[in-house]
């Protein structure tokens, strides 16, 4: 009787070989070893880097300890900034803010233009924008923006974010999730049996589902790190000045009415605080220790000198 032949990937498929194979393509690509060119971002937007060789890279987290270069890694900064100016016209300001947004090549994340109302009970429009312009000209930017106002600006926070680490960390995990994934599909082409066919497809859709959430962390990082968010509050000229009627300027007075009238309540408070904690019961203490057994003394003295001068009292006939 003739035997008959059993393809190689078979005996492998049928003896549950797969299954660690699939274990270790897996365990592979969660792994970050990177390798091949490094795509990296700066403030300037994408670039290309030579990547180092593999004994350098062989371990991110010791290269970064070691102090690796400016050379062997560019770095990814994430720089944001929030600005209050005070301008004549909000309104006008904010539509030549998200022009120049345009123009640079960026867009307009938010704008919003809204009523506010002063103590004097004047209403006076105020707003608010967000643009993202590229990381190259935000300084050019900002000088243009505050151009806008002929006083210098209420406040200015610049913020910095270096994701260099998470970025590349990120690269190489992608490469070795996309290796193992031509894998899985060569060993998926080489299947005959529909069970071990289906095992490695769902096998290729996991890794297809980390690579894409993978490319999303990826773009975001590049995009943040290419285009900087540049946010505006624009505060009207009537709201940044105090009320002034002939030099006199009430508000400041009030404000120092105010002032003189909280030091006197704080002073008053401090009084009774010290009076209900500290001196009524040194009070009650001298009154229980000395006051008490000084006036049940006395009582006793009194009483012994009303009996000797009392005369007594004759017997009768």
């Amino acid at each position: 009787m003739k035997a008959t032949r059993t393809h190689p990937i078979q005996k492998l498929l049928s003896s549950g070989a797969l299954l660690l194979t699939l274990g270790s393509l897996l365990f592979t690509a969660c792994a970050a070893a990177p390798r091949a060119t490094e795509r990296s971002v700066t403030m300037e937007g994408v670039v290309e880097a030579p990547a180092p060789s593999a004994m350098e890279f062989a371990d991110t987290s010791n290269a970064y300890s070691a102090g690796v270069s400016q050379q062997e890694v560019e770095r990814v900064v994430i720089r944001n900034v929030n600005l209050s100016l005070v301008v004549e016209d909000p309104a006008q300001s904010m539509e030549a803010i998200s022009d120049l947004a345009e123009e640079m090549g960026g867009f307009v994340v938010n704008a919003q233009l809204y009523q506010s109302e002063l103590e004097s009970g004047v209403k006076v429009p105020r707003a608010s924008i967000t643009i993202r312009v590229p990381a190259e000209r935000m300084k050019e930017a900002l000088t243009t923006i505050k151009a806008e106002s002929d006083r210098d600006p209420l406040s200015e926070n610049v913020e910095s974010q270096d994701v260099t680490r998470e970025y590349t960390d990120l690269q190489s995990r992608l490469r070795n999730l996309e290796e193992a994934e031509a894998q899985l599909r060569d060993i998926m082409d080489e299947a005959f049996r529909t069970e071990d066919v289906l095992n490695v497809y769902n096998q290729l859709v996991q890794v297809r589902e980390q690579i894409e959430v993978i490319k999303g962390q990826i773009q975001y990082y590049e995009q943040a790190a290419a285009l900087s968010a540049i946010t505006v509050e624009l505060i009207p000229n009537e709201a940044a000045q105090p009320l002034t009627i002939g030099g006199w300027q009430p508000v400041g007075v009030a404000k120092s009415a105010i002032q003189a009238l909280i030091n006197t309540l704080k002073g008053l408070a401090n009084f009774i605080i010290w009076l209900v904690i500290f001196v009524l019961p040194v009070v009650l203490v001298l009154f229980l220790i000395f006051f008490l057994p000084l006036r049940w003394i006395f009582r006793k003295l009194r009483r012994g000198r009303g009996e000797r001068k009392t005369p007594p009292t004759p017997p009768a006939a």
